[in-house]
């Protein structure tokens, strides 16, 4: 998983971002609310949750969030801000937010509100796999199943399909497959998504799956089911 962290508070930050890293999520962190615009509004950087601070230097965060709503970018967000008024938490979520915490807060409230708001799917069973038309994939065992069959993937393989399966027939360029997988430090070019979509498309096959990765020519790849079950 990628968050975008909006933070001026450069130790207040840094706190954040080794917390959530600790937990193996991807976390970019912008300290103004002009950058953070930017940021916040390219799809393809492909976050699945922003933290912002309502009191930006430019542009408060409150504008930031209305404007990734204005434009469809429906990820959660979570405000912290030490503006802990009723109205002002009435304000920051109908302005778009999904929660709000108030400064000074606990570390780990912080990050149960972000399991919270990235939790899975309602198709993750309790057993920790996910499914999709005949497919039931074990991340956790890097296993791809079928009709009783079995695979066993690859580590890239593996992060590649779990993106893909977590949100099933949503379209994702090459430049966002990167960024999730690899992140944003990685030199790892958009062309090697190709590659690792080869290898899964070869999976299955194995399985002789109803389901396929579909190429939408010019705009990237998307997990769908190759007829109705």
């Amino acid at each position: 998983m990628k968050i975008l962290l909006v933070e001026d508070d450069a130790e207040l930050c840094s706190v954040i971002q080794n917390a959530l890293e600790k937990e193996k999520y991807i976390v970019d962190c912008v300290s103004d609310g002009e950058t953070a615009m930017f940021y916040a509004l390219n799809t393809e950087y492909a976050y699945d949750l922003a933290i912002i601070d309502r009191m930006l230097p430019v542009i408060d965060g409150l504008t930031i969030i209305k404007a990734m709503r204005k434009k469809g970018i429906r990820i959660p967000v979570i405000i912290i801000t030490a503006m802990d008024a009723l109205d002002n938490r009435i304000e920051g979520l109908d302005g778009g937010a999904d929660d709000y915490l108030v400064k000074p807060f606990h570390i780990r409230e912080l990050s149960a509100r972000v399991r919270a708001l990235i939790r899975r799917p309602a198709d993750l069973q309790l057993s920790g796999k996910l499914q999709y038309g005949d497919l039931t994939f074990d991340k956790e065992n890097r296993k791809l199943s079928s009709d009783g069959k079995s695979v066993q993937l690859t580590a890239r393989e593996t992060e590649l399909f779990s993106v893909l399966i977590q949100s099933p027939e949503k379209l994702f360029n090459r430049e966002q497959l990167v960024l999730k997988i690899w992140g944003t430090s990685s030199e790892v070019e958009a062309g090697n998504v190709d590659n690792y979509i080869s290898f899964l498309r070869k999976r299955l096959r194995e399985l002789n799956s109803f389901c396929k990765i579909t190429t939408v020519y010019g705009a990237g790849y998307k997990l769908e089911k190759n007829h109705a079950e």
